[in-house]
């Protein structure tokens, strides 16, 4: 009696372990550095437009030779790099950093197959990057939006960023043109005084109203609270990239 007792409740237990399988499915495997591209790509040519030469390596070090980091950093847009993150950052589809990456805290951080490291990240550092990188593939702000345009964090930062960092205005001004192009494009129908980028405070860091990883803001409407102006990306506008309303009351 007993022994029949145990086999029914083993059986029973093979069962219900088998159904919990089935329901959940199989686990993920989690990254690591050991991980490859060909851990997940059978082959790159679909990935890759017609033209471009066949891949024959295994990991991001094929592409090295041709797709190098930029050492200075310039402020345009970098197509391989950012593209290369957002497939990887969307949500389900995360890839652990150092399956491309190299990184010594404190001392180092790079691109595997590359020659120089690109800066250096403290541990800090790296979860402060990390989180920041995720706010640049998804966000409802601008900096999903340059995202998007293919600009990386180096395009504003020029550099591997920190915490407290800022961007100056020629980073911006490089891509967007000088202040009298802006001023002119942002210039009201009905109020031409009323111009964010020609006003009374003269020339003023762009970062006062522009925010990369939260909610802009028009810093005019601080003291002037009846004026109609909209900012793109701000709380009422954020991920719509309108421009700003040209009819002031």
């Amino acid at each position: 009696m007993t022994r029949a007792f145990f086999t029914v409740a083993i059986v029973f237990m093979f069962f219900l372990s088998f159904h919990s399988f089935a329901v959940a499915g199989p686990t993920k495997p989690a990254a690591s550095k050991q991980q490859t591209c060909a851990s997940c790509h059978s082959e790159f040519s679909s990935l890759l437009s017609a033209k471009h030469p066949r891949v024959t390596g295994k990991d991001i070090k094929a592409c090295a030779p041709c797709h190098a980091p930029d050492p200075r950093n310039t402020a345009k847009p970098k197509a391989y790099s950012a593209k290369l993150h957002l497939g990887h950052m969307q949500a389900g589809n995360e890839l652990d950093c150092l399956v491309c990456h190299t990184w010594q805290p404190g001392k180092a951080f790079g691109v595997k197959g590359a020659k120089k490291p690109i800066g250096v990240l403290t541990k800090e550092n790296m979860d402060q990057t990390k989180k920041v990188f995720a706010s640049w593939a998804s966000s409802k702000y601008l900096d999903a939006h340059h995202g998007k345009k293919n600009v990386t964090c180096a395009g504003c930062h020029e550099k591997l960023p920190e915490s407290g960092d800022s961007v100056e205005n020629d980073r911006c001004l490089t891509c967007h043109g000088d202040m009298e192009q802006l001023a002119r494009k942002t210039e009201p129908k009905d109020f031409p005084d009323r111009n964010p980028h020609k006003s009374h405070l003269g020339t003023i860091n762009c970062t006062v109203c522009h925010k990369a990883h939260a909610a802009s803001k028009t810093y005019c409407l601080e003291c002037h609270k009846n004026f109609n102006m909209k900012i793109p990306f701000g709380e009422d506008q954020a991920g719509t990239g309108a421009t700003p309303n040209k009819k002031a009351q």
